[in-house]
């Protein structure tokens, strides 16, 4: 409790640790909530959590709760999953792909990951998960780091193409991405351009916590 009132003042790290993915995790009290950080960024709750909190609300928390299955391709401590559980309370299935299996027990430890009853985690490259399921989702969430970077394969067309089918009818894609160059600002901008306007509608947030963009992409039919 302690630790929790004095991280008001200045933020108190509890665990540091790398793994065969991530440089540097690290777990810190700040401003009375536990974080979860990469070398230089926010993985999970903190500024992340009200990133993904807007995207969520943007969609509408009603239109969330009638879904069947949510996959959520990055989850790190998992603060999507608390916020739709938590906030949303959302009841239906919740698959959870994280490829560091270290972020995994960390979030099952400090942030009781593994109690939410109504989520299944698989330890698996977003990629290659999203090729070999056979299962359809009415909402995918897209929230893939490494650090600071993105991988180049979340925007390429045979990637999205791929998401195309295992997006239900009239589902959504909520896809979180970082611009802190042009060039990026650009790829984002491209991406955008490349899905059919008599298919998909899309619609952007931007600048959220400054340097995030969200993409919102909604199946017509």
């Amino acid at each position: 409790m302690l630790k929790k009132l004095f991280s008001y003042i200045i933020p108190i790290r509890i665990l540091k640790q790398k793994s065969s993915i991530s440089e540097s995790l690290e777990v810190t009290w700040a401003n009375g909530e536990l974080v979860l950080d990469s070398k230089n960024t926010n993985y999970s709750y903190g500024s992340l959590q009200r990133i993904l909190r807007k995207g969520l609300k943007s969609i509408g928390f009603e239109k969330i709760n009638t879904m069947n299955h949510i996959l959520v391709l990055g989850v790190a401590g998992g603060s999507v999953i608390k916020t739709l559980v938590n906030e949303v309370g959302y009841k239906g299935k919740i698959t959870g792909v994280e490829i560091d299996n270290a972020i995994i027990s960390m979030a099952n430890t400090y942030f009781k990951l593994d109690k939410i009853p109504n989520l299944e985690i698989c330890i698996d490259d977003a990629f290659e998960f999203v090729l070999k399921t056979k299962n359809q989702y009415n909402l995918i969430i897209i929230d893939v780091f490494q650090d600071t970077k993105m991988p180049n394969f979340l925007f390429e067309r045979f990637f999205t193409d791929r998401l195309d089918i295992i997006l239900s009818n009239f589902g959504i894609i909520l896809f979180n991405t970082m611009i802190v160059e042009e060039n990026q600002n650009k790829r984002n901008l491209n991406y955008i351009s490349g899905f059919n306007a008599k298919k998909y509608t899309v619609r952007t947030i931007p600048r959220v916590e400054r340097h995030n963009e969200l993409i919102i992409i909604e199946k017509l039919n």
